[in-house]
């Protein structure tokens, strides 16, 4: 049984999770549509990364239901393991080992066909080709995580879940990790992305849900969401000048007349070239 139209990639209903005393979810629900980028926003401790590791199976919640690609989390997480893949807030790859290798090892152990021309295609996708025969330690963070991705998607799941993946990179890399998960919906991946940047949930997803005390306290789309709160009021401060511009300023106009006095000074009159 897999995802229709009709029926959400991902389903969550009253979801709980206690660790000991402390409640971590309590009673979380959300639907997820195919081929859509879902963003799950909340700060450090909020947990997004427990609501993960449920829906990829390593881990049991206490009470309530999940169903990703139409299969039941707890009942059939074999068939949930074969329909998604988990990228984590680290980039697990081979240093050692260049980026083609990285990804033939991994086809190879999902026993791929031809697992070569499976990784020069990744490679290609994710513009890493002029890289790929390169050890990824020499990578930087931006291309180690969208090799991590690349490795992600051998198997063609049909939902990929990204556990924070721009946590630690610089803002190209960012840039860089957004436009493989652009790409990734784009050809029909269903995404589940957590994080704790606003600016990333809002420039990439699809709808976006904030978790708060356990709960989902809100769902929608960007519009959705900004329609909850009145339009900002603008305000016309006046600008005083900054140091740095002071200094341009007068430097700057210093410059000038000594460059213009010592021409008038240098120039050659009819005496001084006699």
């Amino acid at each position: 049984m897999i995802a229709t139209a009709a029926a959400p990639a991902i389903r969550v209903r009253d979801l709980h999770k206690s660790y000991k005393k402390v409640t971590v979810l309590n009673g979380v629900d959300f639907d997820v549509q195919a081929g859509t980028i879902f963003a799950l926003l909340g700060s450090n401790g909020a947990g997004k990364t427990t609501v993960v590791n449920i829906l990829s199976t390593l881990l049991h919640a206490d009470s309530g239901t999940a169903t990703v690609s139409g299969f039941d989390v707890s009942r059939q997480s074999a068939q949930v393991r074969e329909s998604i893949s988990l990228t984590g807030q680290f980039a697990a790859v081979d240093e050692k080992l260049s980026g083609h290798e990285n990804l033939v090892l991994i086809a190879r152990l999902r026993h791929q066909r031809s697992p070569r021309v499976r990784s020069e295609r990744l490679l290609e996708r994710f513009s890493l080709s002029e890289a790929g025969a390169r050890a990824v330690a020499t990578y930087s963070g931006g291309m180690r995580r969208r090799l991590d991705i690349a490795m992600s998607l051998i198997g063609d799941p049909e939902v990929i879940f990204l556990d924070e993946p721009t946590t630690g990179l610089d803002p190209q890399a960012r840039l860089e990790v957004w436009d493989a998960v652009r790409d990734l919906a784009a050809q029909g991946t269903t995404v589940l992305l957590t994080t704790q940047y606003l600016e990333e949930a809002e420039h990439l997803a699809d709808r976006i849900a904030i978790l708060h005390q356990g709960r989902v306290i809100v769902n929608g789309t960007l519009a959705e969401l900004r329609a909850m709160l009145p339009p900002a009021t603008v305000e016309y401060v006046e600008k005083q000048p900054t140091l740095e511009e002071i200094f341009f300023h007068l430097v700057g106009a210093t410059t000038r007349r000594d460059t213009t006095q010592g021409d008038s000074q240098h120039s050659d009159s009819p005496e001084q070239t006699r």
